[in-house]
């Protein structure tokens, strides 16, 4: 393939960084999550006790009256046979997720944490074992799957006036685009607590938001009490595969277009975040995949 008019690879740090100590040794893994773990529980006491921030913890069944977003994931892929327990058991995952969730309301000034709304996954809950990603491979683990509903609510969240403050991304782009609905790259990794989605609401209006699992997909609804002046468009541009020394990697940008509503014109293009991945899996023969330097 011809490198002409392709755009320099720079890849993230956290793709080219050494192996962390817990790579090298898994053993201080515990020892490390139980060390970021406290260092977060430590920043919320921090931020509450100096007024920095006050939580989402109101939840009502009575929806706001403006549906702003909605959209429904499909809760199976169709994956090896020896995953698809462990795909049945995501279900069961999501949908206590979602019951925590869901109703929730993000008021003026306040600040929704996914890791402090669901809680810890653990046993005890009912949560199951589900496939969850490490180091791009897909092993079991309790509680595996609840990204997905962090997912529906970071999309539906970027087509609202929300604030995203936190957010982090896969390092690896695990399958093949069979049925993907949403762009690559709006997907969110959460590991309990120390790796979060967290949305503050810095307007004057409330938003709720409604989680649910039904047969198929798992839905989700963001609703507010009047409609904004602007709607949003959000579209994946310059996507691209890339095989350096043996290794592909994917990349792209996720812009959104800003519309008044009132007149239809656009009124801004804002540029929501630059991915790129290590790919995890070999792309088909449909896949052009570009050779750089």
């Amino acid at each position: 393939m011809t490198t002409a008019h392709v755009e320099p690879l720079e890849l993230p740090a956290r793709l080219t960084a050494p192996p962390r100590l817990t790579q090298r040794h898994p053993s201080l893994l515990p020892v490390a999550m139980a060390a970021h773990r406290a260092r977060r529980r430590t920043q919320w006491v921090r931020d509450a006790w100096a007024g920095r921030l006050v939580w989402a913890r109101r939840r009502t069944d009575v929806d706001l009256p403006v549906r702003l977003k909605q959209h429904g994931s499909l809760l199976l892929r169709e994956l090896a046979p020896d995953q698809m327990q462990l795909q049945h058991n995501k279900v069961t995952n999501l949908r206590l997720a979602a019951e925590r969730i869901d109703g929730l309301v993000i008021a003026p000034g306040e600040t929704f944490s996914f890791n402090r709304v669901v809680g810890s996954c653990t046993r005890r809950k009912g949560y199951l074992d589900g496939m969850k990603l490490s180091n791009g491979e897909a092993e079991a683990g309790v509680g595996g799957g609840i990204c997905q509903i962090a997912n529906l609510v970071h999309w539906m969240v970027l087509h609202s006036p929300l604030t995203v403050v936190e957010r982090s991304e896969h390092s690896f782009d695990p399958f093949p685009d069979k049925g993907r609905v949403l762009p690559w790259g709006v997907g969110c990794s959460i590991v309990y607590n120390y790796v979060d989605l967290v949305v503050r609401n810095d307007t004057d209006h409330p938003f709720q938001l409604r989680t649910w699992v039904g047969d198929r997909y798992l839905h989700g609804q963001l609703r507010t009490d009047e409609r904004p002046a602007h709607s949003y468009q959000v579209e994946a541009r310059g996507e691209q595969f890339l095989r350096r020394e043996g290794q592909v990697f994917r990349r792209n940008q996720v812009w959104r277009r800003v519309i008044d509503r009132r007149t239809g014109d656009q009124v801004g293009d804002e540029l929501l975040m630059s991915n790129c991945a290590l790919v995890v899996y070999e792309p088909g023969p449909a896949v052009a995949v570009i050779d750089v330097p």
